[in-house]
C-alpha cells in the first residue's frame, strides 16, 4: 500500500477531506499533519488523527508564515513516532516549505508533490513581496515530482509565465466525488421546485463582498420573484457584518454550513441555480478557478450562473450549459435573468441534466488511476500519462 504524508494548510478545509477521501479509495494509507484555524486540536478528520502543528489564522499572511518557522524547527519532533512515508503531497506554498524539512527529518529520497488549487494574490504582486515569494516558491519545487492543480488556467495564467516549475503537471479537478461509479448514460428527470421564486444557490467558501451586494440588489429589483439561500462557511474576515447584512435583505436567507456530501443532493435540489461567480480576486484567481460548486451544482441538476470573461464562463461555453453575464451589474442579471420563465428554465436545465455526469464527478476508478500515478514516482517511474499543460 502507498503510504502518503499529507501536509496540509487547514486541516478542517473540505478540500482536505475530499483529497483524502480520493487518495484512501484509490488505496492509499494517509498520514495527515498540518495547521488548523480552530482554537483547539482537532481529534479526527475523516477516522484519522491528524498530527497537529500548531493554529493559523484566516488571512494573517504574517501570523501563518510565523507559525510554518515554528513549525520547522520541531517537526523533527513531531514526525518522530511516525513511519516512514512513501510520498509527500504539500497543499499550498507554506506546506511545501514544511515538505522539504520533513523529507530531511525522514531521510533523502521521499518524492514531494505539490498541490496548489488557488494562486494567492500575494505571490502574483509585482513589489519585493511578490517576487520573494514567487523565488521561494521556484526554489523549493527544484525537487517537486509532480504539480497537481485544479484548472488550466492556473498554468497558463500564473505556473508557465513565471517558470515557477519544471514538474510535471496533473490536473485534478474540483470535482464531486461519488462513492459509486457514475454510468456515462444517467439522466434525471427535473426535479426542481416550482417557481416562482426563482431560487439561486450560492454555497460553499462565501468570501466575496461583491456578489452579496449584487444579489442584495438584483433580488430588490425583482421584488420577490428571485430569492438567494446561502449555505457554508461566511469569510468574517473579509466582511464582519455578513449575517447582519444578509438579515437585512428581505430576500437572501442564511441557512448555515452543510455536511460533505451528505447534505449536497439535497440543499441543491431545493434551488434552480448555482452562483458560480466569485470576484475575491478578480482579475486573478478568481478569473482562473474553476470552482467546487460548479461540479457540485451541475452534478445535481442546478443550472450554473457564471461571469463570461472567466475560466469557468469558457469552460461552461464549451459545454453549452448554464447563464453567462456579460457585465456584474443587476441591470446584468436582470438582463439575464429576470424574465425568467418555466419554458426557458426548462431548456437550460435540460441541457444541464444531458451532460455525461462524469464530467462533473470522479469516482473510484478515477482515484486508483490518480494513486497509481503517485505509486509510479515512488517506483521512479517517470512514463506516466501526464505531461505539462499549454
Amino acid at each position: 500500500m502507498l503510504h502518503v504524508l499529507y501536509l496540509v494548510h487547514d486541516i478542517s478545509d473540505p478540500a482536505v477531506c475530499r483529497r483524502i477521501k480520493m487518495l484512501r479509495a484509490g488505496g492509499a494509507g494517509i498520514t495527515l499533519a498540518g495547521f488548523r484555524r480552530t482554537s483547539n486540536p482537532i481529534a479526527e478528520i475523516e477516522g484519522i488523527k491528524p498530527v497537529d502543528l500548531g493554529p493559523t489564522r484566516d488571512g494573517r499572511f504574517a501570523q501563518r508564515i510565523g507559525a510554518v518557522a515554528k513549525a520547522a524547527m520541531s517537526i523533527g519532533a513531531k514526525f518522530a513516532g511516525l513511519a516512514r512515508p512513501d510520498l509527500i503531497i504539500a497543499r499550498n506554498l507554506e506546506m511545501l516549505a514544511l515538505a522539504s524539512r520533513a523529507r530531511r527529518a525522514f531521510g533523502a529520497g521521499v518524492p514531494i508533490v505539490y498541490e496548489c488549487l488557488d494562486i494567492h494574490r500575494l505571490v502574483l504582486r509585482n513589489d519585493l513581496i511578490g517576487k520573494t515569494l514567487r523565488g521561494a516558491e521556484r526554489h523549493l519545487a527544484r525537487d517537486v515530482k509532480l504539480l497537481v492543480t485544479s484548472s488550466p488556467a492556473f498554468v497558463a495564467n500564473y505556473f508557465k509565465p513565471f517558470g515557477q516549475i519544471a514538474a510535471p503537471v496533473e490536473l485534478i479537478e474540483n470535482k464531486y466525488f461519488d462513492t459509486m461509479p457514475v454510468p456515462g448514460d444517467h439522466r434525471r428527470e427535473d426535479d426542481s421546485p416550482a417557481a416562482p421564486p426563482w431560487r439561486i444557490g450560492w454555497f460553499g467558501a462565501l468570501r466575496c463582498r461583491r456578489s452579496l451586494e449584487l444579489l442584495a440588489e438584483f433580488t430588490r429589483r425583482q421584488d420577490g420573484r428571485f430569492e438567494v439561500v446561502l449555505r457554508g462557511r461566511p469569510a468574517l474576515s473579509e466582511f464582519p457584518d455578513f449575517h447582519a447584512f444578509v438579515e437585512a435583505e428581505p430576500w437572501l436567507s442564511f441557512r448555515g454550513p452543510y455536511r460533505n456530501p451528505e447534505d449536497m443532493a439535497t440543499i441543491y435540489r431545493e434551488v434552480h441555480f448555482s452562483w458560480a461567480i466569485d470576484f475575491f480576486e478578480q482579475g486573478q484567481n478568481s478569473e482562473w478557478l474553476l470552482p467546487n460548486r460548479l461540479y457540485e451544482g451541475c452534478r445535481f441538476g442546478a443550472v450554473p450562473i457564471s461571469m463570461a470573461s472567466t475560466e469557468t464562463g469558457r469552460f461552461l461555453k464549451q459545454q453549452d450549459i448554464g447563464v453567462l453575464l456579460s457585465e456584474a451589474t443587476s441591470e446584468g442579471l436582470d438582463t439575464a435573468l429576470g424574465r425568467m420563465g418555466q419554458e426557458h428554465y426548462g431548456k437550460l436545465k435540460s441541457r444541464v441534466l444531458a451532460r455525461n455526469p462524469r464530467t462533473w464527478s470522479y469516482d473510484r476508478s478515477d482515484c486508483l488511476a490518480f494513486v497509481d500515478k503517485l505509486r509510479g514516482l515512488t517506483a521512479g517511474r517517470g512514463s506516466f500519462a501526464t505531461e505539462a499543460l499549454a
